[in-house]
């Protein structure tokens, strides 16, 4: 009986995987015997728990090598729902826990989630990869969305919490696949307290966590604290255990953490992994990446660095740690770098069966490119899921460039088409249905994502490759150039390392494949200037997406005795409330006097501040006298600042405002129907977009204003006028349905599975607010709407528009402003109607008849001055001089006010007329700030080596303008007529010298 190699993980079948025997996979069991091992209440913590008696038989009853335990095993399991939070009970499987309970990326992940959640921990769901924070372009840390807590901007809402993060880094990219631990995106497993524990507690459950939960050995843990920081190295070794020797003190560039120039910061500890602790203690470096691996960093956020560097004790101690969850799962899983984890090794697995390679056999280079595909696929389809879209700017560029480089990676393994017998087809989409297939416990909402990621993908890969097949034209031209430049000079010929660069960041093509290409056409690449380029990219990536930067400035100073307010705007107009505070110019005041700017903090407020895409209310703050108004404030814009302080922005028209008067509140009631129409309609505009284009179509942005509304989706085509037109009806179909809205406050997980869109970049807490229109639409909102579509009165699209690749635009009104399109609409129907003495019926035949008349007659025009030119140019030609032995005919002239189309007229009757060989110039200012030129060549003039193109180019400088075109014809323009004549003198001169120098 042949032995039996066992599958290394044990899957939960709940998950719709087949269960697989708990043992490595490289254990191979005996011939003979098979002992029998029990099982009992095994819980696998994602989310479910299982309860499993299993009976383990002999090796002769299996049929092959890979059945499942279904068939091999006597197995009950018992499933129940359980909250994120459950306590997961887990018996240990023959005598060590951490020998065979299974490690997957999953498990890991619920693991320490329900480990935080056990000791108190509130588990948050990740962030999206787009955050809600102007100083960064990504989310690049699990902390970032607590930034506002951790500037004590907002009060915490729980004293501490634990996430699992999407992150993404681009900094080194270069780096990927190269290493065994770099990634653009990764997930980092966090805890975080907000004043509430620190150093102590830290450092034991980490250790808790790595040895006892993890079951990781202990003798092959090492420890690095900061070089001043001895409490740490106390816990460490003294509370903890851990022997002096393998706690390494290192200085501020490992072990201190900082935001930025100023702000919260601290010392910070990493746990580091041995792989190799057979190579003793000396000599030892933790950044030596052939030996260990750090997987878990804790932050102990301390100090406040102040301007001048001096560092200040934080009033709140926070804690801020990561652990890398692909770090930690390559520990576990027993594999030599992070790329061959459960994580990721599925996807490398179906680019080798697209590229028909073999990763195991494949050779360095193409086990590279295999990482480079397998970790970028995941960083395209979580940005474009969390919504980016590829472009040439911010995080759209990011994604487009991720997309190129995976493309080029794909093109360089050999892969073509789409795998499926298509040539011309896209393969990333195949690869991205593997990202997706693992999404579940990373991210779910991507499913239902999928059919844009597949679409977004499929256009920017066929695009790209367009891309490239012209950038080998491009290569070959720059080839042609260095071969002909060095031959005249007499050097080596070589391509400069700016043009490899821009082969490479414009067109996709690796510097490999650069190299070699010219290689074979004998010339050598400036490697020297392609990393002077590369080195700037990449510093000017890492300023850009490598640290988040945290600020305490005098907002948070401004504002630390103020509560939040009450916003009442959803019940009422208007209300009495208390001024607590007036800020000018950014500082705190008493009091403010008529005729100034101020901004006022009220302890309750029925005007809306701005967020959501609608705009802030308008109205008055005024304090009532006995004939009239004491203090009278005119509101022109409200904005949120610092959580839920409402912030308003005004001028003091009469009187004298002071804090802690009480004043009247009152939100201008049109205004404030006009923003309602407007928000309500966008609601029905998204629900109508749906239907029409397609569910996966998603919101990118928006604006609900007083006067329109503006609506920012994806999609990758313009919206046809016969879609537009249904569009609309459905909208208006559903305001004169007169349906009453519902609105309601319940569980954010509750919306969700209701089927309640959120809004485009907004942050929700666990209670949020949701609008229904029933039966149409129903999101996440805390805009204010019409209590029924029936107020919204009319909508209208005003213009539909693409505003980046992949992104339309709609703008459109209702209501008052609907009104008020048409009536201005219906005032220029009229004029027009008058103007041309004709119906309204009757304005598109009569503009057509205009229109062709007006055509007819240009031509007319057009023919005459094409005439005029030509009669000129007859008179030009007796004008002609004779250059060299050749007796070459040459005319340089002005032809005054000529057109540039005239002009080119002729020069071709000039050049039948001279007859071959022979040269044209000629010059003219048809309008102010406006000059023509053109240049004709016969056929003998350019065999002499003489192109007008190439000729005409530096003339045209000479006027402030440039030009060219092909080697016997070209046209330039310029900005400067009165420099025409010194120009053509040059033309004259210069070419003159040319043919006798070349017809001698």
């Amino acid at each position: 009986m042949a032995s039996l190699k066992l599958p290394q993980t044990l899957s939960n079948s709940s998950h719709g995987g087949k269960a697989l025997l708990p043992f490595p996979a490289s254990s191979l069991l005996p011939k003979s015997t098979f002992p029998v091992y029990r099982a009992r209440k095994v819980a696998v913590s994602t989310g479910f728990i299982t309860t499993t008696t299993v009976a383990l038989f002999s090796p002769n009853i299996f049929p092959s090598r890979h059945c499942s335990v279904k068939q091999a095993w006597s197995t009950h399991f018992s499933t129940r729902s359980t909250s994120a939070s459950v306590q997961s009970e887990t018996d240990e499987l023959v005598e060590d826990k951490a020998k065979d309970l299974p490690s997957s990326g999953d498990s890991i992940r619920r693991r320490f989630l329900d480990f935080y959640a056990k000791r108190g921990h509130k588990i948050l769901p990740s962030a999206s990869l787009v955050p809600d924070d102007p100083t960064v372009l990504l989310t690049i840390a699990g902390m970032l969305q607590f930034k506002p807590i951790f500037l004590g901007q907002v009060p915490k809402q729980v004293p501490c919490a634990t996430t699992a993060q999407r992150c993404i880094r681009t900094n080194d990219v270069e780096n990927v696949g190269r290493t065994s631990r770099h990634h653009t995106f990764f997930e980092m497993l966090g805890n975080f307290s907000f004043g509430d524990y620190f150093k102590k507690e830290a450092i034991q459950w980490a250790w808790e966590l790595s040895t006892v939960e993890f079951g990781l050995p202990a003798d092959k843990l090492w420890i690095s604290v900061f070089e001043d920081d001895n409490e740490a190295f106390e816990l460490w070794h003294d509370e903890v255990g851990v022997p002096a020797e393998r706690i390494k003190r290192m200085g501020a560039d490992d072990n201190f953490w900082t935001s930025g120039a100023t702000g919260p910061c601290g010392p910070c500890s990493e746990i580091y992994y041995d792989f190799h602790p057979e190579r003793g203690y000396s000599d030892i470096d933790l950044n030596d990446d052939t030996r260990f691996i750090e997987f878990y960093n804790l932050v102990f956020m301390e100090f406040n660095k102040k301007d001048d560097g001096s560092l200040e004790p934080l009033k709140q101690k926070n804690i801020d740690t990561g652990l890398g969850l692909e770090r930690m799962a390559r520990i576990l899983q027993k594999v030599p770098n992070n790329y061959e984890t459960d994580l990721i090794y599925p996807i490398i697995e179906k680019t080798s069966e697209l590229a028909n390679v073999s990763y195991s056999l494949a050779d360095d280079r193409s086990k590279l490119n295999l990482k480079i595909i397998g970790d970028h696929l995941r960083a395209i389809v979580y940005l474009i899921s969390d919504g980016v879209v590829p472009s040439n700017i911010g995080r759209g560029y990011v994604v487009r460039r991720l997309i190129r480089r995976a493309v080029r990676t794909g093109r360089m393994l050999g892969i073509k088409g789409d795998g499926q017998g298509n040539l011309e087809g896209a393969f990333l989409p195949v690869i991205a249905r593997k990202v997706i297939e693992l999404s579940t416990h990373i991210n779910p909402d991507v499913r239902g994502r999928a059919a844009r990621v597949f679409e977004e993908l499929k256009r920017e890969e066929l695009k790209f490759v367009q891309t490239l097949e012209r950038g080998e034209k491009y290569l070959d031209q720059m080839l042609v150039e260095a071969l002909l430049t060095a031959k005249e000079s007499g050097t080596i010929p070589c391509l400069s390392g700016k043009d490899a660069f821009l082969l490479y960041d414009t067109y996709g093509f690796p510097v490999e494949i650069t190299t070699e290409v010219a290689e074979e056409r004998g010339v050598s690449i400036d490697m020297h200037g392609f990393d002077i380029e590369m080195e700037n990219q990449r510093r000017q990536s890492q300023a850009a997406h490598s640290a988040v930067k945290l600020a305490m400035g005098n907002s948070s100073d401004l504002t630390k005795n103020v509560p939040d307010t009450e916003f009442l705007g959803y019940d009422t107009l208007s209300a009495r409330a208390v001024v607590e505070s007036l800020i000018v110019d950014g500082n705190p005041v008493i009091q403010v006097s008529e005729g100034n700017d101020v901004e006022v903090l009220l302890n309750r407020t029925p005007f809306y501040a701005e967020s959501g895409g609608q705009i802030g209310d308008h109205g008055f703050l005024y304090i009532p006298g006995e004939n009239q108004h004491k203090v009278v404030m005119e509101i022109i814009d409200v904005q949120k600042s610092l959580g839920n302080i409402f912030v308003h922005k005004g001028t003091i028209r009469e009187g004298v405002l002071e804090v802690g008067r009480e004043v009247e509140a009152a939100v201008d009631a049109r205004l404030r129907q006009r923003a309602k129409v407007h928000h309500t309609a966008t609601h029905l505009l998204q629900s109508a977009l749906k239907k029409v284009i397609g569910q996966e179509t998603s919101q990118a942005g928006s604006l609900v204003a007083f006067d329109r509304l503006r609506f920012d989706f994806n999609f990758h085509r313009p919206i046809t006028d016969s879609e537009l037109e249904e569009i609309e009806k459905l909208v208006n179909m559903w305001i004169g349905d007169a349906t009453l809205l519902q609105t309601k406050v319940m569980p954010l997980a509750d919306a969700k599975g209701a089927g309640a869109i959120a809004m485009f970049g907004e942050k929700y807490g666990e209670e949020v607010r949701v609008v229904e229109v029933p039966g149409v639409s129903m999101e996440l909102c805390g805009g204010t709407h019409v209590s029924n579509t029936s107020e919204i009165r009319g909508f209208k699209i005003i213009s539909e528009q693409g505003i980046a690749s992949g992104v339309r635009r709609i703008e459109a009104v209702a209501g008052e402003a609907f009104i008020e399109y048409v009536n201005s609409r219906d005032y220029y129907m009229k004029q027009l109607c008058s103007t041309l003495k004709v119906k309204a019926e009757e304005v598109t035949n009569r503009v057509d008849n205009l229109l062709e008349e007006l055509r007819m007659t240009r031509n007319e025009v057009s023919s005459l001055r094409e005439k005029a030119a030509v009669y000129k140019a007859s008179q030009l030609a007796a004008k002609a001089v004779s250059v060299g032995t050749s007796n070459i005919r040459v005319l340089v002239e002005s032809l005054d006010d000529t057109d540039a189309d005239s002009l080119k007229k002729a020069a071709e009757y000039l050049i039948d007329t001279l007859q071959d060989p022979a040269a044209v110039i000629l010059g003219s200012c048809p309008g102010d700030e406006k000059v023509s030129l053109v240049a004709a060549f016969t056929p003998g003039v350019v065999k002499l080596g003489i192109q007008a193109g190439k000729f005409i180019g530096p003339i045209a400088k000479l006027c402030g303008g440039g030009g060219g075109g092909r080697p016997n014809f070209a046209q330039a323009g310029g900005r400067k007529p009165e420099n025409l004549s010194d120009a053509l003198e040059k033309a004259r001169s210069e070419i003159f010298l040319r043919l006798s120098e070349k017809a001698s």
